[in-house]
């Protein structure tokens, strides 16, 4: 029996969305990159759920805060907003397994590659994993949707291209490899067309 889930499209933050600048510790660092509001706008207007998922390490290292990386999503959002797009959850991972200390310092069920991010959005969004697709800049990022029955697509701005170059065949379980998140997003719309998608994922404009 087919789920009645919606299909969504979890994206990775930094290098995906925004400028990969090492650890984004101050809001003047915040970068969209080119096509990404038009790639998450057409997401939007296509019925995905559009979910942010993103390891923030640095609160455990002691580089900013989990209210700090609540500013950078309000901000990334109102960004997005200006250009009519709208991201529908963020989730963000502040642990770490071996850097930083007290409650931040322990191997969780959130960071990626563990799932636990994409399970919690999909229980409060009403998502089939199944139907959807994870894309980001990194092995890790397909192989969290490899752990949900999710589709992986590995963009080459960020760590993507770097990537590409050194991992091994075993890594690059992408279903594609696309040059940046618009690209990306072209393709799961094309073959959302090719599969025929659930008309009730449709939004009225």
């Amino acid at each position: 029996m087919r789920d009645a889930g919606h299909a969504a499209v979890f994206l990775d933050r930094d290098g995906t969305i925004n400028e990969e600048v090492g650890y984004l510790d101050r809001i003047d660092k915040l970068r969209l990159l080119p096509g990404a509001a038009e790639g998450i706008r057409l997401l939007n207007a296509s019925g995905f759920k559009v979910v942010v998922v993103t390891n923030q390490s640095g609160v455990a290292r002691g580089l900013f805060t989990e209210a700090f990386v609540v500013e950078v999503h309000r901000t990334l959002a109102e960004i997005l907003g200006r250009q009519g797009a709208r991201i529908d959850r963020f989730d963000y991972c502040p642990h770490h397994p071996t850097e930083g200390a007290d409650r931040y310092r322990r191997a969780c069920p959130c960071r990626k590659p563990e799932p636990g991010m994409l399970l919690e959005a999909a229980a409060a969004l009403a998502i089939d994993l199944g139907r959807s697709y994870v894309v980001g800049d990194t092995p890790r990022d397909l192989e969290t949707a490899r752990r949900v029955g999710a589709r992986g697509i590995l963009v080459r701005t960020g760590y993507g291209a770097e990537h590409l170059k050194t991992a091994s065949a075993g890594e690059m379980t992408a279903a594609h490899v696309a040059a940046d998140l618009l690209a990306a997003v072209h393709w799961i719309l094309a073959k959302a067309d090719r599969q025929g998608p659930d008309p009730r994922d449709r939004r009225r404009p």
